[in-house]
């Protein structure tokens, strides 16, 4: 018998002998945990879902000064004094409620060296008391996944620590967190202690059985259980209802159809082939319509949770494998029929090769269709206005919004970053049901999936995953996807879903965002269909965003110059206000003498060019000699600046050059005998007039 079907039976027999469904309690919060049916009605026992957090409190007014403010960090409702002990309150709520999803982490000597204390139903004396770390992500209430830090693969100091196991109350919950290096004054606050905590409200006379550490015993076995179960996940069934394998040419489609009631889409499988396959899991989009409501439109990439190369990963909801085999397990349900649909937009032939499953399932008054949506900000600048100092050039940008009755359940983010700086230091703004101010703004990005201090080691988690973080410090693509259960946030009317696009360089992007929720017939939402965006050719490497190309005023940034070869060392885009313009340069550090690092640039037309570059100079800078296509230009260059950073200009000669592509390379000849380690070459610009 499958593993999971052997969990699910310990799961529904321990349910069974203590559930109360009349009661809102640790048992049937977990049973609605691992219910995939529960998201696809509207709440039997309905709720609001809200958030604290640590946020910056200058943020205030949307758009105003102080909306993008950073200092999410040691932000708390107030500070206390409890038996004579200085507790600051992270979390204050009237109940009846539960805790649904905790994540915190922290920097600086002593921030995760408190005591957390979890006070309900207004007695004095903490339910709960003990260590955070071991509170959020070690096994004192629960295991992995339940209680869970991550990545395993970053060092422990700079994990995300996630609670999933829900903490109900049945008045009132209060947690606050004892730290004696907790120091706020005017001049700042230290150390770095960042929270977001997520929790239900239910309608007044719903009853709540309220955590204890005698209820955690009680239910040990089913939270244990409940762990394994979110490991397992679903497995592929043996035999698929719909299948169908087409080469599609462009423009062409593979179509499943299914009529017939009282039954769910529970498993849907992709595999793509093409030579170009990246850009097959772009341009081919998967479309679904339940009884003539498209709902769903998405890059099948997209969809899967790998963005557009192969990264394998394993959630409550998607799996990708190492050969690039994609399965879904959204349940999604309908009254009389649905078609499946994989169309290619892109330019050259693409393999689809598509199952799918049904179950049963009873169609009633409060069941909802599933919805995707899919946005890219291609090539988008980071920078609102490129010219603005001090980070004020931040804004918003939109995930999706709805209007209509249902529950908001993930999103996901691909992004192309193009510069040795971190692009995810925005926050999430969720607006629900027309509120003036977000129930949702929290602490950063990689804090809102889970993670922290942009690190780019990858992770999966059934409701958080990271499938590759390439891009959060260098030029590369990153994937980050958040699925949501108990945190399912519901709206009655409207939502609106944003993110802070805060990127620490002024640069240009791509910034795709999925969008995912069930909602009843008849939603609106504004993320509509654009052909055109899915065509767009796919980042690979920096040179597909900046291109290295001698502009029509002569110019080539050094940052777009293409690398080639670096054969010791590291280079890349380095960002600053050191008088670079676009603040950032071609930064090559500890290299060795006598090495050369070689980029391509293109010219557009022949002629004869006087040719000049900016270089740049510091305490740590080399000598070194450029050479354009094997010949030298100009005279060695002394990189070295006791003062500071600085950029010259330098005569490099003219010279006959043909229209085409060349090499431009960096030779590190020596080092002036007062310079400190380092070996670095810096260039700003080079121009050709």
């Amino acid at each position: 018998m499958n593993r999971t079907f052997l969990l699910i039976g310990l799961i529904a027999s321990l349910l069974f002998s203590s559930c109360n469904k009349e009661k809102v309690t640790l048992n049937s919060l977990l049973s609605e945990m691992t219910d995939r049916e529960v998201l696809t009605r509207l709440p039997e026992k309905p709720y609001t879902l809200k958030q604290f957090s640590s946020y910056d409190r200058q943020s205030t007014t949307p758009g105003e000064e102080g909306w993008w403010a950073n200092a999410d960090f040691t932000q708390f409702i107030r500070e206390e004094e409890n038996s004579g002990r200085r507790e600051f309150v992270l979390f204050d709520a009237e109940g009846p409620g539960a805790v649904v999803r905790w994540w915190m982490t922290f920097a600086g000597e002593g921030a995760a060296d408190g005591t957390v204390r979890i006070y309900l139903d207004n007695k004095q004396e903490p339910v709960i008391e003990g260590d955070i770390l071991k509170l959020l992500s070690g096994e004192m209430l629960a295991k992995e996944p339940l209680a869970a830090s991550v990545s395993h693969e970053t060092e422990y100091g700079q994990r995300g620590h996630n609670l999933y196991l829900p903490l109900p109350y049945a008045s009132q919950c209060k947690i606050t967190y004892e730290c004696d290096a907790v120091e706020i004054t005017d001049e700042g606050r230290r150390p770095s202690i960042y929270y977001n905590i997520c929790y239900r409200t239910y309608e007044k006379g719903v009853e709540v059985e309220s955590i204890s550490p005698e209820v955690v015993q009680q239910n040990r076995e089913l939270i244990d259980a409940t762990g394994r179960f979110l490991l397992a996940g679903y497995s592929a069934p043996d035999q698929k209802e719909l299948s169908g394998e087409k080469a599609l040419a462009p423009g062409e489609s593979l179509t499943l159809n299914f009529e017939g009631s009282d039954k769910a889409v529970s498993y849907l499988s992709a595999a793509l082939e093409s030579e170009n396959l990246p850009q097959a899991l772009r341009s081919t989009v998967l479309s679904i319509s339940f009884d003539g409501e498209e709902t769903v439109w998405i890059p099948v990439g997209e969809f899967f949770g790998t963005g557009y190369q192969v990264n394998p990963s394993n959630t409550w909801y998607t799996k990708v494998t190492e050969n690039g085999n994609m399965e879904s397990y959204w349940l999604m349900p309908f009254k009389e029929n649905v078609e499946i649909k994989f169309t290619n937009y892109g330019e050259e032939t693409v393999n689809v090769k598509a199952a799918a499953d049904l179950e049963s399932y009873k169609w009633s008054n409060t069941s909802l269709y599933f919805g995707a949506a899919w946005k890219e900000h291609y090539q988008i600048n980071t920078a609102k206005d490129p010219d603005l100092d001090n980070h004020k050039w931040h804004f918003d940008v939109n995930y999706v919004d709805l209007k209509g009755h249902g529950l908001y359940v993930g999103d996901a983010l691909t992004v192309f970053n193009t510069a040795d700086a971190w692009w995810g230091e925005g926050d999430e703004k969720i607006f629900v049901d027309g509120e003036e101010f977000p129930s949702f703004i929290g602490t950063g990005t990689e804090d809102y999936y889970g993670y922290a201090w942009c690190r780019p080691e990858k992770f999966t988690h059934p409701f958080i995953a990271q499938p590759t973080g390439a891009g959060n410090f260098h030029p590369g693509m990153t994937v980050n996807m958040r699925y949501r259960t108990l945190d399912a946030i519901p709206f009655q009317s409207e939502i609106s879903s944003n993110i802070e696009l805060w990127h620490w360089a002024k640069t240009t992007i791509n910034f795709a965002m999925s969008s995912f929720w069930y909602a009843r017939p008849g939603v609106e939402t504004n993320a509509e269909i654009n052909v055109e965006s899915v065509k767009n050719p796919v980042a690979l490497d920096r040179s597909a965003i900046y291109p290295p190309v001698v502009d029509e005023d002569g110019m080539i940034e050094g940052e777009h110059l293409e690398l080639a070869l670096t054969p010791t060392g590291t280079a890349g885009m380095q960002g600053g206000d050191f008088g670079w313009s676009g603040d950032s340069q071609l930064w090559w550090r500890h290299g060795k003498t006598n090495d050369e690092l070689l980029t391509r640039f293109i010219l557009e037309e022949d002629g004869r060019y006087r040719i000049s570059a900016r270089l740049t100079q510091a305490p740590d800078y080399g000598i070194i000699q450029l050479y354009l296509d094997g010949r030298p230009l100009g005279q060695k260059f002394n990189g070295y600046f006791s003062e500071g950073v600085r950029a010259v200009e330098v005569d490099l000669g003219s010279r006959v050059i043909n229209e085409g592509e060349h090499i431009l390379t960096v030779k590190i000849v020596g080092a002036d005998a007062n310079a400190k380690p380092g070996n670095m070459a810096g260039i700003d610009w080079v121009k050709f007039e």
